[in-house]
């Protein structure tokens, strides 16, 4: 996956929320070396994670700023002259959110809230915020969290006013090898010689990426984006069993049970809003349901990519979209995880 419009993206100051994470120092690496954009402030609220951080990013264009997304005047500060906002920040693990539901809806929800007012109030250019698959269909406290901030998004294009910002989301699924994906799991079970691998449930089946695919496909939304739409790529999902054995052959299992709020199957776009879903060549877009006086084709990007509507019915899952994660990503992995 290229990233489109290089020389357009180094024209920014860029602001990452959450910056610290996976996500964040992948995002941080490529601006950094094939953008090299004016400025990079990475907003998060871990100081050691920012040290260690800054002991590998240290260019005279990178800032590390400490503050939390629940605190909107430190938000204000932070955006001062910052023309980009990709918003990585959230509390993620769906077993604790489930167990903390308050402090979970005050990151993502509230969190968003604040993000979206300091951006429309310090003229932001261009708003980005990842989703996840587990904010369709929700069945979980985080999913929920998620698809309320995704709506937050999309509807904050509806009151901007006078000003030029524009929001929209990306969603996709699991980033292989981030902190506290099944593949480090499985990979560190395997280097203890383990008997058994713990599934949560045999037929199990996610949708996956790289950190550096979901990196560029987030920098493409970015040229794409027309505001309130959700960004959506064509990515490979298998089934964790089988991935399990990609990592060892002949390996057991031992089934432990779905953890709270765990789906068997992820979902990217519900049949539900197939009637506003649009399929491009690698990617879909699910355009918003509400534009108030500005109406946007989204269907046509450019003279190169043009789209068109997926069929009524249509649903986009991990359990029909089942392909291989080719050999080399996982010998990659296991060569990361030695």
């Amino acid at each position: 996956m290229k990233i489109l419009n290089l020389n357009k993206l180094k024209n920014y100051n860029y602001l990452i929320t959450g910056g610290t994470g996976s996500f964040g120092k992948k995002m941080v690496e490529i601006l950094s070396k094939k953008i090299k954009p004016k400025r990079i402030v990475i907003f998060s609220r871990d100081e050691l994670k920012q040290f260690e951080m800054n002991k590998i990013f240290n260019e005279k264009n990178i800032r590390y700023f400490l503050g939390d997304v629940r605190d909107q005047s430190r938000i204000e500060q932070a955006l001062d002259q910052i023309d980009v906002v990709i918003h990585a920040a959230a509390l993620k693990q769906v077993p604790a959110a489930e167990y903390n539901p308050s402090e979970v809806i005050k990151t993502n929800i509230i969190g968003s809230e604040n993000l979206i007012k300091a951006c429309i109030k310090n003229k932001v250019k261009k708003v980005i915020a990842l989703s996840t698959d587990k904010a369709a269909c929700p069945i979980n406290l985080y999913g929920a969290t998620k698809l309320v901030s995704d709506k937050l998004f999309s509807s904050a294009n509806n009151i901007t006013g006078d000003k030029t910002t524009i929001f929209s989301i990306v969603r996709y699924g699991n980033v292989i090898n981030s902190r506290g994906s099944v593949i480090p799991f499985f990979i560190e079970k395997i280097k203890a010689k383990e008997k058994y691998l713990p599934i949560t449930h045999p037929e199990v089946t996610r949708f996956f990426m790289t950190r550096e695919q979901g990196v560029n496909f987030v920098l493409n939304s970015l040229s794409r984006m027309k505001g309130g739409e959700i960004f959506i790529p064509k990515c490979p999902s298998i089934k964790i069993t089988d991935l399990a054995k990609m990592l060892k052959k002949n390996v057991l299992f031992k089934t432990i049970g779905l953890r709270p709020g765990e789906k068997i199957h992820e979902v990217l776009c519900p049949q539900e809003d197939a009637r506003n879903t649009i399929e491009f060549k690698t990617f879909y877009i699910i355009q918003p349901t509400i534009n108030y006086g500005r109406k946007k084709n989204y269907k046509i990007i450019s003279n190169k990519e043009k789209g068109k509507f997926v069929k009524k019915n249509f649903e986009y899952t991990s359990n029909k979209n089942i392909s291989k994660i080719s050999n080399n990503i996982i010998n990659n992995l296991i060569k990361e995880s030695s």
